[in-house]
């Protein structure tokens, strides 16, 4: 069943490359409880079918890059980027898209959260595996607000200046 507004997010992990020591976290992947990234906080979460993929890679990541500080302006403290990739790949492609500090790319290896959240996509036949489909959604403190899932091969609606319109 996919998640929809007003549900609250299930529990769950996903993964982050770290690679400068901070905050209690150690080079390398860390887990990220995805109830601690979401309590008490207006969180941005998108998600997408995979790291280094073109739709991805030269207009989802960088929409969110490029409007982080107006999406904080709306009071939004944290944008994710999750990925049925593992935390070295997200790591990589987070250097690639010079994310820094605006969008934490969370990776979800086994595509578990992924199930969770009925957001998964079969690329099997191309050679993908289980992927993410394209989505995005607004956080406020666990619950869903706002949720956008695009159709199969489609790039509209889960960028972010659709989620500035959202946030009004």
């Amino acid at each position: 069943m996919t998640i929809k507004v007003g549900d609250r997010l299930p529990a769950g992990t996903l993964m982050e490359y770290v690679e400068v020591e901070k905050d209690g976290c150690s080079v390398g992947p860390n887990p990220v409880d995805v109830e601690k990234l979401t309590k008490g906080r207006k969180v941005v979460i998108f998600g997408l079918p995979g790291a280094f993929t073109p739709t991805c890679s030269a207009k989802h990541v960088p929409s969110y890059v490029e409007n982080f500080d107006k999406l904080k302006a709306k009071g939004v403290e944290t944008v994710a980027c999750m990925s049925v990739n593992d935390a070295f790949v997200m790591g990589a492609w987070a250097r690639d898209q010079h994310t820094g500090d605006k969008v934490r790319m969370l990776g979800d290896g086994s595509a578990e959260y992924t199930r969770k959240l009925g957001l998964e996509l079969d690329l099997n036949a191309r050679g993908m595996g289980t992927r993410c489909q394209r989505f995005s959604m607004l956080v406020d403190d666990g619950v869903v607000k706002a949720l956008n899932v695009e159709a199969p091969g489609k790039y509209e609606v889960s960028d972010a200046e659709t989620m500035l319109k959202q946030l009004g």
